[in-house]
C-alpha cells in the first residue's frame, strides 16, 4: 500500500463518493444527482450501472493508494438489492457511509450493520409531512421517521439528517436544531443550496446568517480539517454532555472549502470525477479492470482543481468565470 495521492495543490485523496446508482423514489426539487443533473430513468436496474463486482475492485484498488473512507450515495443507494452485499465487501480498513432518504432502512438498518455499515445520512428537510411533501414530492414522511429510528436502533449512529437549506426550507432551522438537541443518537448536517447545479439562483438564502445565528446559539464551535466545516454544538449541561451536533456544509464560492477537499466521487456509470461542480472532467474506467481502475485513479487526481479560486476565479467585476487554463480539459468524450 502507498500513502494518499496528493494532487498539484497539495490535498491529499482519503475518501471517496461512490453512487450505486441515478434510480430514486423520491423527486426533490433541490436534487442535483451528485452533480450530473437529472438523469434520472425507469426504477428498474439498468444495464449502465456498476456491478457489485465492480464497486469492490475499485474499492480494492484504491485501498492501495491510501483511501480509508466510503461514503455510498444515489440516486437512492437502497434500491440497489446487493447493498448488503457491496457492504460487506468493502475493505475492512475502509470506514463505510451512507447517504439515504431512508425509507427502506426499517428491516435493513440491522442487516447493513452487520454487513460493517459504520454511519448513515438520512435527508430529512422538515418535521411536519405536508412540508416534507412539497420539497421531497413524496409522501413518505412516516417511512422517514421509522428509518431514522431503524438506524439509530441499529447503531448506525450518530445518524445526521442531511437537511438542504434554501427558500423552501429556511425556517424549518430552528425547530430541527431542536429536534437533533433534544433526540440522542441525531446530528443535522445543514447543507447550502448550490444553485449553480439546480438552476434556481431565486431559491438561494445567505448562509452565512445561518452561520451568525448557530453561533450566538452554540455553547462551542468546532471545526473539522475536511473542507474546514464548522461544527456547533447546541443544548448542552454544565458538564458539555447531552445536547445536539450542527454542521454547515457550506462551499459555494467557499474557496477554503475546496482547499481542504479529499475527496473524489464515481458516477454510477463508473466514471471519475474529481470536483462535484464540474462534469468537463469525468474519465471512464473503461472495463474496469484493476489496470484501468489505477490509471484512471491516478489520472483524475492528479487533474484535480480547486473549484471556486483555480477552476472558477473572480474576474474584474468580482463575477465567477472559468479560467482559461482549464478549458482544454480531458473529458469523457476524450
Amino acid at each position: 500500500m502507498t500513502g494518499p495521492l496528493a494532487d498539484d495543490f497539495g490535498r491529499e485523496v482519503t475518501g471517496v463518493r461512490v453512487s450505486l446508482t441515478d434510480r430514486c423514489n423520491f423527486d426533490c426539487v433541490y436534487c442535483h444527482n451528485e452533480g450530473l443533473g437529472d438523469t434520472r430513468g425507469p426504477m428498474e436496474p439498468s444495464d449502465d450501472e456498476m456491478s457489485a463486482d465492480d464497486v469492490v475492485r475499485f474499492l480494492e484498488v484504491v485501498e492501495g493508494y491510501g483511501v480509508d473512507s466510503v461514503k455510498f450515495t444515489g440516486g437512492e443507494p437502497m434500491l440497489r438489492q446487493d447493498l448488503e452485499e457491496i457492504v460487506e465487501r468493502t475493505p475492512d480498513s475502509m470506514e463505510v457511509s451512507m447517504t439515504t432518504n431512508g425509507t427502506f432502512l426499517p428491516g435493513r438498518a440491522e442487516d447493513l450493520k452487520a454487513a460493517g455499515l459504520d454511519r448513515v445520512n438520512v435527508s430529512q428537510d422538515a418535521l411536519d409531512p405536508d412540508d416534507f411533501a412539497e420539497v421531497t414530492k413524496s409522501g413518505a414522511y412516516e417511512q422517514v421517521l421509522e428509518g431514522v429510528r431503524a438506524a439509530v436502533d441499529a447503531g448506525l449512529d450518530p445518524v445526521k439528517l442531511n437537511m438542504v437549506v434554501f427558500t423552501h426550507t429556511a425556517g424549518y432551522v430552528e425547530e430541527m436544531v431542536e429536534h437533533v438537541a433534544d433526540n440522542e443518537g441525531l446530528q443535522l448536517q445543514l447543507i447550502e443550496y448550490m444553485p449553480e447545479l439546480t438552476g434556481k439562483p431565486e431559491w438561494n438564502i445567505d448562509i452565512g446568517r445561518v452561520h451568525d445565528w448557530l453561533a450566538e446559539e452554540a455553547d462551542r464551535v468546532e471545526h473539522r480539517e475536511m473542507h474546514d466545516r464548522k461544527r456547533y454544538f447546541v443544548g448542552e449541561d454544565a458538564d458539555g454532555e447531552g445536547g445536539g451536533m450542527v454542521e454547515i456544509v457550506d462551499p459555494v464560492e467557499n474557496e477554503d472549502f475546496c482547499a481542504n477537499c479529499g475527496r473524489v466521487r464515481v458516477t454510477h456509470e463508473g466514471y471519475l470525477k474529481g470536483c462535484l461542480n464540474r462534469n468537463d472532467d469525468l474519465r471512464s474506467m473503461g472495463e474496469m479492470t484493476r489496470a484501468e481502475i489505477a490509471e484512471t485513479f491516478e489520472a483524475v487526481v492528479a487533474n484535480r482543481v480547486p473549484y471556486y479560486g483555480e477552476y472558477l476565479v473572480e474576474n474584474d467585476e468580482g463575477e465567477y468565470e472559468i479560467n482559461e487554463e482549464y478549458l482544454g480539459t480531458p473529458s469523457v468524450a476524450d
